[in-house]
């Protein structure tokens, strides 16, 4: 079916950061109706996971008051009068969920390049990304504004980071691959790239089944985080689909982790002079002078216990 105009609404208007971010702007078409079932999603999305009592809300509101701000597609050249949505995947749901039948678009031409772009900013410029999602929509945004392939995203920012921290000398900082990545971070205006780098990658070496739950939007980040302190894989996996499947509380999970924990073993007394002599080795205590002084005077506080006479035990 053909999209119907749509006359009591005014034009989507795209965000003027998105624009930014295209480095271009292109005349919107008027605002239009098109069938739920004629727009599909797209493939690649950052938002997995949607806060049912938000979605709640939002329902609520449609049903009230309509979808009142247009969603933005592209025209698939494959399908006649079909869709691909680019924003507004939130909308679409709740629209559906309402029962409605046709939404108010945008229709715009893109490439898929661009689509992917445009999806991406507009996902990541919203607060309620959770922090993996976001990560990885970074990631994906940076790919494609260095024409590099995502699995290569994190070592180039390892290596700006080794080279801010001058234990490198590869010039990534100076050149074009850098001053794009610096780029893109001061506009999407979240955190810098340091932040980033030293706060965010490590998250995406959390377990996968973590990961995978995350990423199929069945947890809250902050759940999920918690169930990650479980360092037994089997018990982890079964207090997640728990979690999952009865909708734990944060507090249930909290005690159910706090119950899982291994007790820890005192160490004795040979293992821990061992482990201490261990740390001061690998530390090079004695290349700070400050530092190296106070160790020094322990040490002869130490040597001077051990060489006492051992006190004769009474009769």
């Amino acid at each position: 079916m053909p999209p119907r105009t749509r006359k009591t609404e005014q034009p989507y208007k795209a965000k003027a950061d998105i624009s930014v971010l295209m480095g271009e702007e292109q005349p919107l078409t008027a605002p239009l109706m098109l069938p739920i079932d004629s727009i599909s999603l797209p493939s690649s999305q950052p938002r997995r996971y949607f806060d049912p009592v938000k979605m709640e809300q939002l329902v609520q509101s449609i049903k009230t008051h309509g979808v009142l701000e247009n969603l933005l597609v592209c025209p698939l050249t494959e399908q006649e009068n079909q869709y691909e949505l680019v924003a507004g995947e939130r909308r679409l749901r709740a629209a559906l969920d309402a029962g409605l039948k046709e939404v108010p678009v945008t229709i715009r031409e893109l490439s898929a390049e661009q689509a992917l772009q445009i999806t991406l900013v507009e996902n990541l410029l919203r607060e309620d990304l959770n922090p993996v999602e976001e990560t990885e929509g970074i990631l994906q945004l940076l790919a494609i504004r260095l024409s590099l392939p995502v699995a290569d995203i994190p070592n180039l920012l390892y290596r700006m980071q080794h080279e801010a921290k001058g234990k490198v000398a590869q010039n990534v900082l100076g050149n074009e691959q850098g001053q794009t990545i610096m780029a893109v971070f001061e506009e999407l205006g979240k955190l810098s790239w340091e932040s980033f780098v030293s706060s965010r990658l490590p998250l995406l070496k959390l377990p996968e089944d973590i990961l995978s739950a995350l990423r199929a939007g069945k947890i809250e980040y902050t759940k999920a985080q918690l169930i990650a302190r479980v360092k037994n894989p089997e018990e982890r996996q079964a207090l997640l689909e728990e979690a999952i499947a009865a909708n734990l509380s944060l507090n249930s999970i909290r005690e159910r982790v706090k119950a899982l924990q291994p007790i820890a073993t005192p160490e004795s007394p040979k293992a821990t002079i061992a482990a201490i002599t261990r740390r001061l080795n690998q530390s090079k205590v004695w290349e700070n002078p400050k530092k190296w002084k106070q160790v020094e005077t322990m040490l002869k506080k130490l040597e001077a216990l051990v060489t006492e006479e051992p006190e004769e035990k009474a009769p």
